[in-house]
């Protein structure tokens, strides 16, 4: 965390984390920047993410457990 925010960062995104790593990470930031978690959000965890400080939750499953669409587009020519 330090040496990103040596570099510059301006954001973190705290990628597949348990919320107890969370916590610590989010207080190793102290407020310098917007914090986000991601990977592993679920019904299941969100509450305990979401408790551990971060600015930002992000959950990939609403695209990627998402069922497929087929969709198609024919041309013709006139």
């Amino acid at each position: 965390i330090e040496p990103a925010l040596a570099a510059g960062a301006t954001h973190l995104l705290l990628d597949n984390m348990p919320p107890e790593i969370l916590r610590g990470a989010v207080a190793l930031v102290d407020g310098r920047v917007p914090t986000e978690a991601s990977g592993g959000v679920s019904l299941d965890t969100i509450r305990a993410i979401a408790e551990s400080g971060v600015t930002y939750v992000s959950v990939g499953r609403l695209t990627q457990s998402a069922p497929a669409a087929d969709i198609g587009l024919d041309f013709a020519t006139l």
